[in-house]
């Protein structure tokens, strides 16, 4: 027997494991969706909307606690990812929310909390939104916190800051802020409750960054909006709240939520609950809704999903089975491909601003998102229908043209794709003092833009389409000078080169020149001696991370999708990948991955997607084994 064909027999063996594990884990509907882990502000914050709307649950109280209690670390602190230092910003509202739910500041966990809180410069050094928190809870004065002016409402799209210079997700989370942040309220906490002994200085001030010019000027732009908040009269300040509060309603998704993340949600609770809608429809849904991304867990925990995934793990499990050798009309996949077509969307959202002659045609990530589709999961998506072929044919063609043709439209000028704008690229929202958290613009980025080729490729095209060359071009001008590319949505320049190797291969780059080679000679060269590959969440802030950590199922299935798409399947370094998948697969033919390697805001926040290290090694494995055997 070659080696070639015992590599080939060895990956069979797990990828039929997988394949059976991954079907198993489908939903009757059609679907596949699996927990999105973040961190313990989701579970505080919740404890936080509870108290502001005068809400409580009791049965729940103790399971919050068990969950929040689970993250702590030795030192005392919580973290954004597992194995993380201890963020200051966590810890803040974790120690917070287990005094509300009735934990005593002399028990143990808060001791500790409180001794890590102090070391690191207390209350006074978190971030705007932990601090606009404690202001609504009447622990810390909201004249220390930047103002986002409601007013905002009324600049015109052409201008500097209008709402649609800001990304997405931050821009349905500023619209109801803006209301929030212009009445001030209080909710006062029981019997006197307070955090004082988290404070360093007695007197709270914002938490310097440093500055450069247009900085200093909205530090002084921010400096009037607090002075102009003491006036007894705003002109103006009535419809501007008002076009706040049509935004809001008109972005409400059918099942009640605000564009499927957690703060754009909270926000605009709060915001209809400040203006007297609480007992509007509106509010009704939106509340009623939240049930449904709450998490019991048979340890007696409870814990708030910050997203849910069911699109994209749908798009990527088909891929994963596909690549598998599942045939394309499986009884899983025609089920899969019929509710697929039912996600799509054909109404207009946000991204219609910048692109008015564009019809919609895209997939979300969430169940119910119309307001915004995405060039990630759309990209997925149409290279999971092409895979399929489902009994209304018709149907699946059409709906391929629309995604394809909604997808081509939202290419940036840079010849790049963003997440979910086009041309979202100003970089002036980055430098308002309310904005010291995570990313406010939605740039093209390096993964993205991959996915988008790679579909591309799997419909035939190439770099003779000014499109696609458009796109090549974008990656050549982004690559870094040790041959990796920048992972936005995924940890990290393993995830990015990754993604971007098997766009090149599909739209037909030439893998043997020279940048691409580099690109492959960096992979080869970060491999870890257990034969996988791992890169750290640090990564994103020290550079002594890039392409360095613990070895991860989903990390190292990425390293070897690229090494395939190179031509560098027959190599000792994709041999070890494989070994490592195999040696590391459970019995019931799952991988267990404890780490994050899903990214939300470089640096600030990131996702343990729990069904990652078991699509990405179906897909790694799958295309491994179809490589040898055309050899």
């Amino acid at each position: 027997m070659s080696v070639q064909l015992s590599d080939s027999l060895l990956a069979e063996e797990v990828i039929q494991a997988a394949s059976r594990y991954l079907l198993h884990l489908q939903h009757a509907e059609g679907y596949w969706m699996a927990w999105l882990e973040t961190n313990v502000t989701m579970e505080a914050e919740y404890v936080f909307l509870l108290h502001c709307m005068g809400r409580c649950n009791r049965d729940r109280e103790q399971k919050l606690v068990r969950h929040i209690l689970a993250g702590q670390t030795e030192e005392g602190a919580w973290t954004l990812f597992p194995g993380g230092p201890g963020d200051l910003n966590c810890t803040v509202e974790a120690y917070l929310a287990l005094k509300m739910l009735g934990m005593q500041e002399q028990h143990e966990p808060l001791a500790k909390a409180r001794n890590f809180i102090q070391n690191h410069g207390g209350v006074e050094c978190t971030r705007v939104f932990t601090r606009m928190w404690l202001a609504l809870l009447g622990l810390y004065p909201w004249k220390s916190i930047p103002v986002v002016p409601v007013e905002m409402m009324f600049l015109p799209r052409w201008a500097p800051l209008n709402i649609y210079d800001f990304a997405s997700w931050a821009r349905s989370t500023m619209v109801p802020l803006s209301i929030v942040m212009s009445r001030r309220p209080v909710f006062p906490l029981e019997n006197g409750l307070s955090i004082d002994e988290l404070f360093v200085r007695e007197q709270p001030s914002p938490p310097l960054r440093g500055e450069d010019g247009w900085e200093r000027f909205f530090r002084g732009i921010d400096e009037l909006l607090h002075l102009y908040q003491r006036f007894p009269f705003h002109i103006g300040r009535k419809s501007a709240e008002q076009k706040a509060i049509d935004w809001i309603l008109r972005h409400q998704e059918r099942d009640g939520n605000w564009a499927g993340i957690q703060p754009a949600w909270f926000y605009s609770l709060l915001a209809l609950k400040v203006v007297g809608m609480e007992k509007s429809e509106a509010f009704r849904k939106g509340w009623e809704a939240l049930e449904t991304f709450g998490v019991e867990t048979d340890d007696g925990r409870w814990w708030f999903h910050a997203c849910i995934s069911p699109t994209w793990d749908t798009g990527l499990s088909v891929l994963a089975l596909t690549s598998a050798g599942l045939p394309s009309n499986h009884p899983s996949l025609l089920n899969t491909g019929n509710w697929l077509l039912q996600q799509q969307i054909f109404v207009h959202g946000d991204w219609k601003i910048r692109r008015p002659k564009a019809q919609g045609g895209g997939w979300a990530f969430e169940f119910m998102n119309d307001c915004y589709p995405d060039l990630d999961d759309t990209a997925v998506i149409l290279m999971a229908l092409s895979k399929l072929r489902l009994p209304d044919e018709e149907r699946r063609k059409k709906s391929l043209t629309a995604g394809f043709q909604w997808m081509t439209a939202m290419q940036s000028k840079n010849g790049g794709w963003a997440a979910f704008d086009a041309d979202n690229i100003t970089s002036l929202p980055c430098r308002i003092p309310f904005c010291d958290f995570g990313a406010v613009t939605d740039p093209p980025s390096e993964d993205v833009t991959a996915h988008v080729l790679e579909c591309y490729g799997m419909f035939g095209y190439d770099e003779a389409w000014h499109v696609v060359r458009r796109g090549v071009d974008y990656l050549k001008r982004t690559q870094q000078t040790d041959g990796s590319w920048f992972g936005r949505w995924g940890v990290n320049y393993i995830y990015g080169t990754g993604a971007v190797l098997p766009a090149l291969a599909s739209v037909g780059v030439n893998m043997k020149e020279p940048w691409v080679q580099r690109a492959l000679d960096w992979l080869t060269g970060h491999q870890n001696e257990d034969g996988g590959w791992g890169e750290s969440c640090l990564s994103y802030a020290d550079p002594a991370w890039i392409g360095r950590g613990e070895s991860t199922p989903s990390q190292t299935a990425w390293a070897l999708i690229g090494l395939v798409a190179g031509g560098r399947a027959n190599t000792p370094a994709a041999t070890r990948a494989v070994a490592y998948l195999r040696n590391t697969q459970r019995s019931d033919g799952g991988w267990d991955e404890t780490l994050y390697t899903g990214t939300g805001f470089p640096q600030d926040f990131f996702i343990g997607y729990r069904l990652y290290a078991h699509v990405f090694p179906l897909i790694a494995l799958g295309r491994y084994k179809q490589a040898l055997e055309k050899r």
